[in-house]
């Protein structure tokens, strides 16, 4: 088997990882993962024309959508849970494909692995770099696979809380079956400009799932010290896994803290119900090393970008994963209780032995701007607008990792004039949420939409603010964007931000490696992309100074 991957902002050398990832992903994991795309595209195929026969494919779908999530960026590491799906993605696909009218012939529905063995052989011969001889529609076909992704995250987030699209379902396995024929290079421009039309959809449909079901994002302080008792630490995204650990430690003498992406779930008001859910631990997360020691108490990765252990590692007991996520050394809650919440008893009995988490830091936290909040503020907003006290708003969402060139965005937020607002959502918000930024007439200079999916605040804010003001282009208003990304939500988020009309989107650290020089040139001049030059040369840009 011969490594390459290069879905995440971190590739080696900007090109692809090829020997290890940098992310921790070895070689034999970074071809499972590929050999997981391979089946859910033989599934699609099933899927597809079974629905032209009039078979509702409604779980062979979330089975598509559950298993590209697990091959993100940093999300699974465990080949025995990823084998799991790809067995249990063939049996799917083989029991539907023995009830079609008309048997299907493409390779991706006919090939039947077993064995590890004839797992990593196959892996071996699918990847990316197999999509297709010219490299500016591989790159394409890339860029469209890497924005599933995303979506298929996303989408399974929603459907935990009941709310599925079929039609987000039907495009997700399209797009896939579209990635294994020939195709042209114009072909693949409106697939990519399609599949950031569904990314709005699916961040619209998650919003719907989060506010349905917790009720609208409030101003909410979110305490970052800690207390006397016992805790388990929450991390990732999944609000769903947050709200059954609250429910089985009622009363339990547990504090229950969240981390990184799990930060904004403070902000929505049934959460508030739980006083034992008394504030966020730590940072983005590629701290996690660190502050996982500190914590002393279990931790629950819902879903999240795992960075893994060391040698040195002491917390490697203390750790649990759930859904997509999943690393060798740790547990994997795959049990459920009979009123069919997950079984989080193993987690209890453990925090229950665990002395408090050691401080690390004290203060708060000021969160829950989301668009329906951001919206009951929109007149105070205009007002200091128009009259000249918010000259700029600068959407700096996305995500945060370990490389030392993401200090440009502590530098960046720092240099920014006391007339700008930031509006940030994802883990990039780490680099500069506990800055003192101050505000501009009561209106805090940072304001935190929550998770990187909630970036469709912003697409929903800029649009009121565009009807509002009365202009004609969105790309009019005192608006401008630079993102950082990391992994695959970020990128189906910049491409649902493309889809809108955003122009001169900035993102970085770095530009995507799967970008061809070609494609590279093509998204520029079609939608004026690029990436980060110095923090005093993007501020002359940008027209901040």
């Amino acid at each position: 088997m011969s490594m390459f991957c290069n879905q995440c902002q971190e590739s080696a050398h900007n090109t692809g990882c090829t020997i290890k990832g940098v992310c921790g992903k070895t070689e034999d994991t970074a071809g499972i993962q590929d050999l997981v795309v391979y089946v859910c595209q033989g599934l699609a195929y099933v899927n597809i024309e079974a629905r032209k026969q009039g078979v509702n494919t409604l779980p062979e779908s979330r089975k598509i959508a559950q298993s590209l999530f697990a091959t993100i960026t940093n999300a699974n590491f465990d080949n025995s849970l990823l084998i799991k799906q790809i067995k249990e993605v063939i049996e799917l696909r083989n029991s539907l494909h023995s009830k079609l009218n008309t048997p299907l012939k493409h390779h991706t529905v006919r090939w039947n692995g077993t064995t590890d063995i004839e797992f990593v052989a196959k892996a071996a011969l699918v990847s990316v770099q197999t999509y297709d001889a010219d490299i500016d529609i591989r790159s394409l076909k890339q860029y469209v696979l890497y924005g599933l992704k995303g979506m298929a995250a996303y989408a399974e987030h929603a459907a935990n809380l009941g709310q599925e699209d079929g039609d987000i379902y039907d495009f997700i396995e399209k797009a896939l079956v579209m990635i294994t024929k020939e195709t042209s290079l114009d072909d693949m421009l409106s697939w990519v400009m399609k599949t950031g039309e569904y990314g709005v959809k699916v961040m619209s449909l998650l919003d719907a799932a989060n506010t349905n079901t917790y009720g609208n994002p409030e101003i909410t302080k979110v305490n970052i010290g800690v207390g006397k008792k016992p805790g388990i630490l929450v991390s990732g995204h999944d609000l769903k896994d947050l709200e059954e650990l609250l429910e089985q430690t009622k009363n339990s003498g547990i504090d229950i803290y969240t981390h990184s992406e799990m930060l904004p779930s403070h902000a929505y008001p049934m959460f508030k119900k739980y006083p034992h859910l008394v504030g966020n631990y730590g940072n983005a997360w590629h701290k996690q090393l660190e502050e996982f020691e500190s914590f002393n108490g279990p931790i629950l990765f819902t879903t999240n970008c795992l960075v893994p252990p060391r040698k040195s590692t002491t917390y490697n007991n203390r750790v649990f994963t759930s859904g997509a996520t999943g690393m060798p050394e740790w547990k994997h809650i795959d049990t459920h209780l009979p009123n069919g919440q997950k079984d989080f008893t193993e987690i209890i009995s453990l925090a229950k032995t665990c002395p408090p988490p050691t401080e690390i830091e004290t203060g708060e936290l000021t969160i829950g701007f989301a668009h329906n909040q951001v919206l009951a503020l929109a007149g105070t907003i205009l007002e200091n607008i128009q009259s000249g006290n918010i000259k700029k708003m600068v959407v700096m969402s996305g995500c945060d990792a370990r490389q030392k060139s993401r200090q440009y965005y502590t530098d960046f937020a720092e240099a920014l004039p006391s007339d700008t607002l930031i509006l940030t959502s994802g883990c990039a918000k780490y680099r500069y949420n506990k800055l003192p930024l101050g505000d501009i007439n009561g209106i805090p200079r940072v304001l935190d939409a929550g998770q990187c999916n909630d970036s469709y605040s912003w697409a929903i804010v800029a649009l009121k603010l565009k009807e509002v003001l009365g202009l004609d282009d969105i790309n009019d208003l005192p608006l401008v964007f630079n993102i950082a990304w990391y992994e695959q939500k970020a990128i189906i988020v910049h491409l649902a931000l493309l889809y809108l009309g955003v122009k001169d989107t900035h993102i970085g650290p770095t530009l995507p490696a799967f970008m061809t020089p070609n494609v590279l040139k093509l998204i520029t001049e079609k939608f004026g992309v690029k990436t980060n030059a110095t923090v005093e040369e993007d501020m002359e840009l940008f027209g901040l100074k």
